[in-house]
This record gives structure tokens, C-alpha cells and sequence, in this order.
């Protein structure tokens, strides 16, 4: 019961905003209460769902009680019998409390940060929606059922991303996130159907329970046999890149960062670009029986952990150098699923939630108290003005760049350990990868932290005199994340990925004995233990050097090293190839369809043509009515002619 009251308190509370959001008084004050209301609604539906997901929680894993409650039956057609169900294991619990805590720090803290929007009923009536979709989504039981929830926040992303539509880059950067990630469930959606016309099922235990015997069994794709099981696993995985913004379908996640910084801080750090790596750790049991899959997510993730971490590093808006951050923390994420770490990938999930959602809403009080105001370049010396958002920013920093003993070293730690211990080649490739994205992460994470809050005040006079702390419901709710970036590592490594991982994840995840690399990663020379905290180390000492030491010299190297400054600066150059190969001829194609399909085609033969033909007949008509009455005569006579000339040939 509990579970369902969690799951469906935040579409409750999207419903009572949404109405408030079309009631539009013209009285300030009664506005102000409307306002209020949809605050105190929505604020507390995610307050009770985030303690009753806590109950569910300690009933489930502490309990030792997982269940499945089945709500009613939702697709009953032939082969296909789908049942709206909650699903409550370890991981789904796990997930349900990560989510609905870190959405009602949120939520409260847009009680401040959207103080003077005239929006606020659809902004948080948008928020809880999400957080229902994305609810939906971890508590699915069947495929079905998580592609409703997937495709609900990517509906909800659209319009946060979107949510000042009177401005050209948020409806840019909402189109674009909303194409960009149609590619990928367009492969998803691929994945749902091979799984189902491999096991004639979408339930998640029926086909986990069949997989081990699928393992040998082939698909036939275009006329060529395929591994079965690689077709599906790499088909969801294609899915999982979209909404997880891995290399390739990254692009639309830095643009995103146009919507208001709470939507950033939920749906850009926290819960939406986690659901692929969600899926992929759910799917274990399939992805177990595909060394293909497997070795894809590993290059893939590690690719994406070092692109995003050189391009964090030359970012100059507070937003974007976080926005790349996350991009390349979801890398370290997805190369733990790869080879086979799913338990480390979601340990990292759940700190990385904690200090990134922390950064974000921090890098919103920085903006705040520079009049809005996101260029690093135009900042300096704000430790002195806000200190308590620099003491929290440096809390989610030490715990973004592994430093012990906050959360970030406990789990980014362990995800490199398990690469070096997988013995493979695209283990050691990610594991190295990893290495030197660690030590990138250290440095461009002590560059914003430097230019923001120290140095001398590059503002002008009238901002940095108008700089202030932000209010008491903005900073409050950082704390609860500052404490989870301190303590959420130390506290669950033990039961994540320890020696008590096994029992508490249960059947949750699946691992075959051939894929040991969480077992052996403990075992693991200590070097390879250090390494990490030593590059991390190293990347804020070199970060120290180049901008308190040596202001001058990021500049000096820029300029020595142009080509690779500009390739960084482009972001590898991957939107003007997007833009070359797909959009300009997308856009051609399309003003060609336009302007010679359906306007010289279409509307010239059709509408446009038949009109100008009856204009054309009667402008001919309109000549022969002269207004001279011997014209009008003579007509007269030689119709009289003619009739009486066809009668007597007639007769």
C-alpha cells in the first residue's frame, strides 16, 4: 500500500497545481495565494512520498520482503497481456527513495529560486509530473509499462527545458532534447519488441526466468541470423544512450541547461539521465548473456567519461561545466554495467545524485546572487559574499572529484577497481579511460569552484554590491544534499558493494560466475586502490597552479595549443557534424517537400490551380460584357441563327 501512495502522491499533487495553473486572478495578493497553494501541494506530496518511499525501503531491504502488487490488468490482446504493476525489489526501492528524496529537496528549494516567476503553478505542477513518470518508470514489471514511464519524463523534460517559452534558445534547446532522444527509443522501442518476439512475454520474470535457455537462440534480422539476446540488449541499449546522453546522442544534455536550474538539478543530475543506466542494471539478467552488449557499454561509457571531462574543463557557463560533468560521471556508470559492476554502477547513481544534484542547486544560488549571471569569467571573490553556498559547493566538489571521505571516492573508487579486476582488454580500457577522466574531473571541478569564489571580483560594481546569500528555503534544502555527499558513500558501501552486496541485492541484480569483477575488485593490487585519490589529488593541484598561481598561463596555453583549445571548445566538432550530415539536409529536404511538393504540386494543382482557373474563365467571361447594346444585339441575332439553323437541319 505504501509503495502505491509513494508512486502516485506526485501525480496527485500535478493534477491540484495544473488547476491552479488556469486560475489567473488579477489581484496580486490572490495570485500570490494560488501561487502558494500549488507550492504547499505539490511541496508536501513529495515530502510524504519521499517518508513513505523511506517505509517501503526498510520493509523491502531491511524487511527482506520484496513484492509485486498488481493494480489491474492494462493490455489484454492475443499473446499480449500486460498488468499495471509495482514492482518493489531491492533496486526498485533503492531507486524510489533516491528519487522522491533528492525531488522534494528540489521542490522546495523552487519555492525560492522561482519566487518572482509568474509561472509557478505550471512549473511545479511540471515537477511532480515528472517525479510520477519517473516513479512509473523504476516501479515498473514489465517492459511495457517502463516505456510509459520513459517516454512521460522525456515528455516532462521537453516542457521544464522549454518552461520560458517567450525565450528562442529554451524552445531550441526543448526541440532538441526531445528529436535527439526520440532516436534513441526509437531503438528502445525496437529492443521491447525483439524481447517479445523472442519470449513471447514483456513481465520481467517470465523473461529472466527464460533467458538462460534463450542464450543459444538466433533472430533473423533482414535476412541474416543474429544472437538473439545481443539484438535485444544492444537495441535497449541504443535507448538507454538517448535518455542516458552517452557518446553520440549526448548532445542535446549541455543545451538543456536553458531551462530553470531546479529542472537541471532534477532531471539533468538526479533521475532522468539515470533511467538508462536504471534499465541497463535491471536488464542484467539479459545483458548477462550478451559479451557483445557488454563490451559496447563499456566503450561506450568510458568514451563518453573522457569526452565530457576534457570538454567540462574548457566550459566557461557555471551550468554547462556541471551539465558535462554529469555526462561523464553517466559514462562511469554505464562502464561498471559493462563489465558486469551493475551494483557499483548504482552505487555510484545514488551518491552521484546526492553531490550533483548539491552542485547544481548551488551553482542556482550563485546565480542568484549575480543577477543571473552564469559566466564564470564575469564572477571572482563570491566566497566572500555568499559563504555558505561556497562551503556547500565545496562539499559536492571534494565529493565529485573521489576525494575520501566523501561519497564520490567510495563509489567512483570501486567502479575502477572493477574495470581493472574484469582482466579484459575493454576493462583495462576503461579502467585507464577512467583514470584520466578522474584526474580531469579534480581539475575542471577546482576551476569552476576557483574562478567562481576566489580571486579578485571580476563583476561590475552594481552586481557584486547587489551579490548576497540566498534565502533560508533555498540554502536549507542543500544541506540534506551536502549530507548525503558526505555520508552516503561511507554509509551503503558495505551493503552496495561490499561483502554484504549479495544479500542485499538479492535477485535484483543477476551475475553470472563468469563475470566476477565486483568480487575480485577488493582483491586488487593497491595502486590501483590509490591511483584514483592520487589523480584526484594531482587535477586540484593543477588547478590551484593555473588559476591563483599562474592566472595567466590558461590563457598562454590556450593560445600555444589553438587547435586543441577550439576542438574542445566545439565539443569535439559533434553538433556541426550533426548539423552537416543530418539537420541542413533534413532542412533542405524539407523546404524542398515544401516548396515543391506541396506548393507547386500540391496546392498549385490542386486548390491554388482551380482557383486561378476560375479567375482566368472569368476574367475571359467578364471581357465579352462590353456594356454596348449593338454587341448585346448581334449576339442575340446569331444565337437566333444558329437555333433556327439546327431545327432546320433537324426537320
Amino acid at each position: 500500500m505504501f509503495e502505491t501512495i509513494a508512486v502516485f502522491l506526485p501525480l496527485a499533487g500535478a493534477c491540484i497545481a495544473g488547476m491552479f495553473a488556469f486560475v489567473r486572478p488579477d489581484d496580486e495578493k490572490k495570485q500570490g495565494r494560488i501561487d502558494a497553494a500549488a507550492q504547499w501541494v505539490t511541496c508536501g506530496a513529495m515530502v510524504l512520498s519521499a517518508v513513505f518511499a523511506g517505509v517501503v525501503f526498510s520493509d523491502v531491504v531491511l524487511g527482506q520482503n520484496p513484492r509485486t502488487i498488481e493494480l489491474f490488468t492494462w493490455i489484454d490482446s492475443g499473446a499480449m497481456e500486460v498488468s499495471w504493476a509495482i514492482k518493489m525489489d531491492t533496486l526498485s526501492s533503492v531507486m524510489l527513495f533516491m528519487v522522491t528524496t533528492v525531488a522534494a529537496v528540489i521542490h522546495i528549494y523552487s519555492i525560492g529560486y522561482m519566487h518572482h516567476d509568474p509561472g509557478i503553478p505550471r512549473f511545479m505542477a511540471y515537477l511532480c509530473l515528472f517525479t510520477f513518470f519517473m516513479l512509473m518508470l523504476v516501479s515498473a514489471d514489465n517492459l511495457v509499462q517502463l516505456f510509459f514511464g520513459w517516454e512521460g519524463v522525456g515528455l516532462c523534460s521537453y516542457l521544464l527545458i522549454g518552461f520560458w517559452y517567450d525565450r528562442p534558445a529554451a524552445n531550441a534547446a526543448a526541440i532538441k532534447a526531445f528529436v535527439v532522444n526520440r532516436i534513441g527509443d526509437f531503438g528502445f522501442a525496437l529492443g521491447i519488441f525483439a524481447t517479445f518476439v523472442l519470449f513471447e512475454t514483456v513481465d520481467y520474470d517470465t523473461i529472466f526466468a527464460a533467458a538462460p535457455g534463450k542464450a543459444g537462440a538466433s533472430l533473423m534480422v533482414f535476412g541474416v541470423e543474429f544472437h538473439a539476446i545481443t539484438v535485444c540488449t544492444v537495441l535497449l541499449f541504443i535507448g538507454a544512450m538517448g535518455k542516458s546522453a552517452q557518446l553520440g546522442l549526448h548532445t542535446w544534455l549541455p543545451d538543456a541547461m536553458e531551462g530553470p536550474t531546479p529542472v537541471s538539478a532534477l532531471i539533468h543530475a538526479a533521475t532522468m539521465v539515470t533511467a538508462g543506466v536504471f534499465m541497463v542494471v535491471r536488464m542484467s539478467p539479459l545483458f548477462e548473456f550478451s559479451e557483445t552488449a557488454l563490451t559496447l557499454v563499456t566503450v561506450v561509457g568510458a568514451s563518453t567519461a573522457i569526452f565530457a571531462a576534457t570538454v567540462a574543463c574548457v566550459q566557461n557557463d557555471i551550468k554547462r561545466v556541471i551539465a558535462y560533468s554529469t555526462c561523464s560521471q553517466l559514462g562511469y556508470m554505464f562502464f561498471a554495467a559493462g563489465v558486469s559492476a551493475y551494483s557499483a554502477g548504482i552505487f555510484h547513481l545514488v551518491t552521484h545524485a546526492s553531490f550533483k544534484a548539491l552542485l547544481f542547486l548551488g551553482a542556482g544560488s550563485v546565480i542568484h546572487a549575480m543577477s543571473d549571471e552564469q559566466d564564470m569569467r564575469k564572477m571572482g571573490g563570491l566566497g566572500r559574499f555568499i559563504p555558505v553556498t561556497y562551503a556547500l559547493m565545496l562539499i559536492g566538489s571534494l565529493a565529485l572529484a573521489g576525494i575520501w571521505p566523501f561519497a564520490g571516492y567510495f563509489s567512483k573508487d570501486v567502479i575502477l577497481e572493477a574495470a581493472y579486476a574484469a582482466g579484459t582488454g575493454v576493462g583495462g580500457y576503461a579502467f585507464w579511460l577512467g583514470i584520466t577522466a578522474a584526474f580531469l574531473t579534480a581539475f575542471y571541478s577546482w576551476r569552476l569552484l576557483l574562478m567562481t569564489f576566489h580571486g579578485a571580483p571580476r563583476a561590475d560594481n552594481k552586481v557584486m554590491a547587489q551579490a548576497h546569500e540566498s534565502p533560508k528555503v533555498m540554502i536549507l534544502p542543500l544541506f540534506v544534499l551536502a549530507a548525503g555527499a558526505m555520508f552516503t558513500g561511507y554509509i551503503g558501501y558495505e551493503s552496495f558493494v561490499g561483502h554484504r552486496a549479495g544479500e542485499f541485492w538479492g535477485e535484483s541484480i543477476l551475475v553470472l560466475a563468469s563475470h566476477p569483477a565486483i568480487e575480485t575488485a577488493h582483491g586488487v593490487p593497491s595502486w590501483v586502490k590509490f591511483l584514483p585519490l592520487g589523480v584526484g589529488i594531482a587535477g586540484i593541484g593543477l588547478a590551484f597552479v593555473l588559476y591563483m598561481l599562474a592566472p595567466g598561463l590558461p590563457a598562454l596555453i590556450a593560445g600555444r595549443f589553438q587547435i586543441i583549445h577550439r576542438f574542445l571548445v566545439k565539443k569535439w566538432y559533434f553538433d556541426e557534424l550533426y548539423d552537416l550530415v543530418f539537420v541542413r539536409p533534413a532542412f533542405y529536404l524539407g523546404r524542398g517537400f515544401w516548396k515543391t511538393g506541396d506548393g507547386s504540386l500540391i496546392d498549385g494543382v490542386g486548390p491554388d490551380g482551380v482557383s486561378a482557373a476560375v479567375l482566368n474563365l472569368a476574367r475571359r467571361a467578364g471581357a465579352l460584357q462590353t456594356g454596348y447594346l449593338y454587341h448585346y444585339a448581334f449576339a442575340m441575332l446569331t444565337g437566333v441563327v444558329v437555333l433556327v439553323t439546327w431545327y432546320l437541319f433537324q426537320h
